[in-house]
């Protein structure tokens, strides 16, 4: 691939949820759900070459994934065929964020590529078509494609934007393990009729995650990395897993924190984000 600067890469931000309350099961088989996820400041880079007449091409070193299989090249093609343009593009995507980690990679990774390529293929998609058809890919991919902190309802796709939520530094935590989502939505033990909450009643730490027991009790490793948290602060797992979660005073409270974290997890720093980079980058290149 072209070589590129990192001053053109597209971010693909993590996500948190606060809280993730699981409120029913649909006759479909999917689960209601209720949460709010938050934005960070750390996440995914893709870089975007729109020079080649046809085709696409993704340069990510992801091995375990067949070819053509990746959330980037399925956004991709999706936004293609919805449009009928025959421009190509070769992405390069560099991965920060963990696989079965909670943190929405993969849906970020196929929001931004939603959201870059209907930029630089010039193809004036409004953000709620945009929105339609990243639910095809994910239902949390609509919320990186929208780009707002948000209250969700539904299985994930139902969003009431929180522009008043607190922008806090948080610790993360990888326990450095994969968890399947499938896996633990299809287990027996899963809380299926949680309490409902209401956006009046959001407060910092209101609401549990129903899929921790789940997730500790398949995977102790988790289990252990939130013991280790909640020793210095509150603590909580993010999505279906595996990475955790502490919500710190500042900047410098969650170094000092990450800085005792035990081998071998690993973890980082990050500020919570109310807008997402993304629609930060986005800004930024229609003021060019």
């Amino acid at each position: 691939m072209t070589a590129v600067a990192d001053s053109d890469a597209w971010p693909a931000p993590a996500k948190l949820n606060l809280f993730l309350h699981v409120t029913g099961r649909r006759p479909d088989g999917y689960h209601e759900l209720q949460t709010v996820f938050q934005f960070l400041d750390v996440g995914d880079r893709l870089w975007f070459d729109t020079t080649p007449p046809s085709g696409i091409e993704l340069h990510a070193g992801l091995p375990d994934i067949p070819a053509g299989e990746n959330l980037v090249e399925r956004a991709a093609r999706r936004l293609r065929d919805y449009t009928g343009c025959q421009r190509g593009v070769r992405i390069r995507l560099h991965k920060r964020l963990p696989t079965g980690g909670g943190l929405g990679g993969g849906s970020s990774d196929a929001a931004t590529t939603l959201v870059a390529l209907n930029a630089l293929w010039d193809l004036a998609l409004s953000l709620d078509q945009l929105a339609d058809l990243a639910l095809g890919l994910g239902a949390d991919v609509p919320v990186f494609v929208r780009g707002a902190a948000a209250w969700a309802e539904g299985v994930g796709e139902k969003l009431t934007p929180l522009p008043q939520l607190d922008e806090p530094w948080y610790l993360v935590v990888d326990p450095q393990v994969s968890v399947s989502t499938t896996e633990i939505f299809s287990d027996p033990a899963l809380t299926r009729n949680g309490p409902s909450l209401k956006i009046a009643d959001l407060l910092p730490g209101a609401g549990l995650n129903h899929l921790e027991p789940v997730v500790v009790r398949r995977y102790p490793e988790v289990g252990k990395a939130l013991d280790w948290l909640s020793k210095h602060q509150p603590a909580r797992m993010t999505g279906s897993g595996a990475c955790v979660f502490a919500r710190c005073s500042d900047r410098d409270h969650a170094e000092a924190l990450l800085r005792q974290l035990p081998a071998p997890w690993k973890g980082f720093v990050a500020r919570g984000c109310n807008r997402s980079p993304l629609q930060e980058k986005l800004a930024a290149l229609r003021s060019e």
